[in-house]
């Protein structure tokens, strides 16, 4: 009795080639990278739930609301949408207009990204990073009012977020020019 070979029509979408090298290597760090950030910023949303739903109560309940509730909650939403940022851009899942874009070759259009990456990446470095350091550094001698914590602490936040977004855009742009060198896209 002969069994029937299955196959596999040939419409059927093939699995991604497992990465080799390098990319494997830096790719297991982006993962890596990836929980942490995601885990931190789910973390800030719950700290800053808990501390808004404090907010109310004190403020309607007991007619007494909370100035370091107000406070904190306001920098921990400045530090989630920074590092949240940088987190959408290196899983590059933010806001793009693509008509054009699409409109080009492959080749072409991994060009247009990977300027597209490179200027990002300069900003994040230039703006974010040394200059998101500096401003960070000059504040550090100021306390805040109601939190009696270095202002610099606050905009830490910054040139945290620019290095998140120059290890993605440098991750970014390693992918594309692994896909502008492959045969078939997507590689």
């Amino acid at each position: 009795m002969k069994t029937a070979e299955r196959s596999i029509p040939p419409s059927a979408p093939m699995a991604p080639p497992v990465p080799q090298g390098l990319f494997a290597l830096l790719t297991r760090i982006k993962q890596k990278v990836d929980l942490l950030v995601s885990c931190f910023c789910i973390g800030l949303v719950g700290v800053m739930t808990l501390l808004v739903t404090y907010q109310v109560v004190t403020r309607y309940l007991f007619n007494s609301p909370s100035a370091v509730s107000e406070v904190l909650s306001r920098y921990l939403f400045i530090w989630l949408v920074l590092i949240g940022g940088a987190y959408v851009f290196g899983l590059r899942e933010h806001m793009a207009i693509t008509f054009m874009r699409d409109r080009m070759s492959h080749k072409v259009r991994i060009v247009l990204e990977m300027l597209g990456e490179l200027a990002t990446t300069a900003f994040a470095l230039l703006v974010l990073g040394i200059g998101g350091y500096i401003g960070m550094a000059r504040q550090m001698g100021q306390l805040d009012s109601a939190l009696q914590i270095p202002i610099g602490v606050i905009y830490a936040a910054i040139p945290i977020s620019g290095v998140l977004a120059v290890f993605y855009c440098l991750y970014n742009q390693y992918a594309l020019a692994r896909q502008f060198s492959s045969k078939q896209p997507g590689v």
